[in-house]
């Protein structure tokens, strides 16, 4: 008799996995808490890599079905995902998604619908890259100003250096401007670095 477990995931300590356990218990999956695999980690991090994830990984075993409310619970990158079911369906282990009607991912239809989702997630990423370049690429010619704005104006960074040459202490200089040391330490390192 095949067991059935839950893997409920969410990205930040202020979200709780409640939701998803009885959104899974709605839809008709009686499942014992012992069973319901919660977690707290990003989903950018790899599935095999999540502390919860793994723990569960050595309690399924072959004919064990594992239940996700979403595929972005598995994980944000469609390889990652494809990679996860893969690795459960070459142990035995179902995996149904609640979002896709239930679908078995592992079956023949679920992972032709899988690897749909993940061809569209792929080309909607690639289309954002390509808007984003674009973007940057028309505000650079339009001379707008890129990236972060420096902590110290051209007089500030001036008379920091003078002081840094006199050989006052970086903490009390950084302190003077109101800036991290590292703001100072970087400025120091490309004095250094000029004097080559």
């Amino acid at each position: 008799m095949s067991r059935v477990f839950a893997y409920c995931r969410v990205s930040t300590a202020e979200q709780t996995t409640d939701n998803q356990a009885q959104e899974i218990a709605a839809a008709g999956f009686a499942i014992q808490p012992r069973r319901i695999v919660s977690e707290t980690v990003s989903g950018s991090q790899a599935a095999r890599e999540r502390p919860e994830f793994c723990r569960l990984l050595d309690k399924l075993e072959s004919g064990d079905v594992l239940i996700v409310t979403k595929l972005d619970r598995l994980g944000r990158s469609a390889v990652d995902v494809r990679n996860t079911v893969e690795g459960l369906a070459g142990m035995g282990v179902r995996v149904h998604c609640l979002a896709l009607g239930g679908m078995d991912l592992t079956s023949a239809a679920g992972k032709l619908q899988m690897q749909v989702l993940a061809a569209v997630a792929e080309f909607e990423l690639d289309l954002l890259r390509e808007r984003t370049h674009a973007g940057l690429a028309r505000a650079r010619a339009e001379g707008k100003p890129m990236g972060r704005p420096h902590a110290l104006t051209n007089d500030q960074r001036a008379d920091a250096m003078q002081r840094l040459s006199a050989g006052a202490p970086v903490a009390a200089i950084a302190r003077e401007f109101d800036v991290g040391r590292a703001t100072i330490q970087r400025l120091r390192d490309a004095m250094e670095e000029a004097q080559v």
